[in-house]
């Protein structure tokens, strides 16, 4: 499995070929800009191919960008399986490439496992801002601590909500209790699933 590196701090190209796409934020957490699976020039991902298959700068596949915000959004690191994203063919013969734009938002990152309560707070004389915050379930791991493997299977079933930001943006601290009966809406194949709340903020200093 070749894993490739981001080619600078906010850009990461994986090829055709490749198996998987690595993000990354040592500092902060990920805010994908934008997504891309085509080709839109002649020298990205061209080494050792014919010309024929790179001619086509004209080819993209539509969606690209909203799966990889549901993976990576807001996350300290995630990895795309180049299979959820050659769903289809936007362009046979044309050899093709994934480019995701992300910056590094300095963040707070917090995750409380289902049925347990997500702590924010600041010190005194700042208050909340979040980012972003997820209910569910996007990765075989996370709180899957003693579950059963139905429990823990990996489910793309997380949810973004503004419940988090509603009751804690402009508190100096705010408890919220990560559960399927406060976050509605999660989608029927999650339940059943052990979830969990993920919350992205910064502390606003007066």
């Amino acid at each position: 499995h070749c894993k490739r590196k981001p080619v600078s701090a906010d850009t990461a190209i994986t090829c055709e070929s490749d198996s998987t796409q690595v993000l990354e934020c040592a500092n902060g957490v990920i805010n994908i800009q934008s997504a891309f699976y085509g080709r839109a020039n002649m020298y990205t991902c061209s080494e050792g191919r014919p010309t024929s298959q790179l001619t086509n700068t004209m080819c993209s596949l539509s969606g690209v960008e909203d799966v990889i915000k549901s993976r990576c959004d807001f996350r300290t690191s995630c990895e795309i399986d180049m299979n959820d994203i050659r769903t289809s063919d936007p362009c046979p013969g044309t050899y093709k490439y994934l480019q995701t734009n992300f910056n590094c938002l300095p963040s707070i990152h917090v995750i409380a496992c289902e049925n347990n309560e997500a702590q924010l707070s600041c010190t005194p004389g700042c208050v909340i801002y979040v980012y972003g915050a997820y209910y569910g379930s996007r990765d075989p791991t996370t709180c899957s601590g003693g579950q059963t493997s139905y429990m823990s299977q990996y489910m793309q079933c997380l949810s973004p909500t503004d419940l988090v930001a509603q009751s804690c943006n402009g508190m100096q601290s705010c408890t919220i209790l990560a559960n399927d009966s406060l976050f509605a809406g999660v989608p029927m194949k999650c339940y059943g699933i052990y979830k969990y709340l993920e919350t992205a903020y910064v502390c606003v200093c007066k």
